[in-house]
């Protein structure tokens, strides 16, 4: 089986089926063996898992995920890959092929049968212009995932990362954390993608928590709240808040001063936990004020 990570071999492929590079889905392939395989180590896919992948592309990947998984389900968009897929994956006997928008696809409906008797990972080499959308859709459902492994843009990879009073810090930091313990695994140059994209990545690995890290009594409330922190981020917390919360001047002042959070700090400066205390006794108060 030729390595796909082989631009003679990229370019064999496209002129074969006629394709170009479809800035539309934000195509960028693999041309580094090494890589590729680090990513499969990061995922720890072994023979039990049942491995979800998401844009495989011409199935670089795919193939590398296939020698250590017990089933890859690979999730395509463009149509005019598919062609592609099946000559590339046909001694991929445990690989399974749909084509589909991933946010549109009924996720536990491809994964079938099998997400009741095997480990459910997730790895994927993700479009950056659909990287967040993805992420925390799958942060978001109920599917009983394990880990999930995403070559991705390394400014998001840092964000989803990101801690109080760092520029990298922000609502995405805070919310993705609220359901996941992230780390990061490694950076990517852009070098080893065919096109080259105009900047660095970085593979990031989530486990999902069994339990939200922040015990929260209104969870709409709570990312309501960091989300309008971080709107105006040069705006002192309280001025953030009444500009873009319902709440009234007062009552957010007197929330503020019950958690002992001084009113004058920007909410770059707290951590999740500290939105949740605001959060929750904000819901005291949603009745007077809303």
């Amino acid at each position: 089986m030729e390595k796909l990570t082989s631009p003679r071999v990229i370019e064999a492929l496209l002129k074969k089926y006629d394709l170009h590079f479809n800035k539309r889905f934000g195509q960028n392939f693999l041309i580094d063996e090494n890589i590729v395989q680090k990513i499969v180590k990061a995922g720890d896919v072994n023979e039990r898992d049942l491995v979800l992948e998401i844009g495989p592309g011409i199935g670089t990947m795919t193939q590398a995920l296939s020698e250590h998984a017990g089933k890859v389900i690979t999730v395509e968009i463009d149509k005019k890959l598919i062609p592609v897929l099946r000559e590339t994956l046909k001694a991929c006997d445990n690989v399974e092929i749909v084509q589909g928008d991933i946010l549109k696809t009924n996720v536990k409906e491809i994964l079938g049968e099998d997400l009741a008797t095997m480990p459910l990972k997730i790895v994927a080499n993700l479009p950056y212009y659909i990287t967040t959308p993805i992420i925390m859709g799958f942060l978001e459902s109920d599917l009983p995932i394990e880990s999930m492994t995403f070559l991705i843009q390394k400014e998001v990879g840092e964000r989803l990362c990101g801690v109080p009073s760092t520029k990298a810090y922000g609502s995405l930091s805070i919310v993705a954390q609220f359901y996941a313990d992230i780390s990061i695994d490694f950076d990517v140059p852009s070098q080893v993608f065919i096109p080259k994209p105009k900047v660095d990545s970085i593979v990031v690995t989530l486990k999902k928590l069994t339990v939200p890290r922040i015990e929260l009594e209104n969870k709409e409330l709570f990312l309501s709240i960091v989300k309008a922190s971080f709107l105006n981020r040069r705006k002192t917390l309280i001025n953030g808040l009444t500009m873009n919360t319902p709440f009234e001047k007062d009552v957010l002042l007197e929330v503020l001063e019950v958690c002992n959070i001084a009113p004058g700090i920007r909410g770059e400066t707290l951590t999740g936990s500290d939105f949740g205390r605001i959060a929750n006794e904000l819901n005291k108060r949603v009745d007077k004020s809303v």
